[in-house]
């Protein structure tokens, strides 16, 4: 496991550490949560820094598992490329939500629908 993942999955364990110490202070009347704020900026402003550190070590973020075994080149749009000029392609037979018949709904000449 690479020290960047290492690093992100302890983010959340090192907040929580720091709020029941956070909680211990204020119970013993030592330092309010009101004054605590800048301990959180600090412990994020140092995960932040441990975790560049460790990209830099590495050369960069890690690889994921590979592009969409569909897509032509990497960020292509889904399906490959677009023509912005094509027409759109017709829907399959039988998915399209208008009616079929289009004299299925003709108003009558008293204003209703037939």
């Amino acid at each position: 496991m690479s020290r960047y993942i290492m690093i992100r999955r302890l983010r959340g364990p090192a907040f929580l550490l720091l709020v029941g110490i956070n909680a211990l202070l204020a119970q013993a009347h030592i330092l309010g949560w009101g004054k605590s704020w800048p301990f959180y900026l600090i412990l994020a402003g140092l995960l932040a820094l441990a975790e560049r550190a460790a990209l830099a070590a590495e050369g960069g973020y890690p690889q994921g598992p590979g592009p969409y075994p569909g897509a032509p080149y990497p960020g292509a749009p889904y399906g490959g490329a677009v023509d912005p000029n094509a027409p759109p392609p017709a829907p399959p037979a039988g998915a399209s939500m208008v009616p079929a018949h289009t004299q299925e709904y003709v108003k009558d000449p008293e204003g209703g629908q037939s």
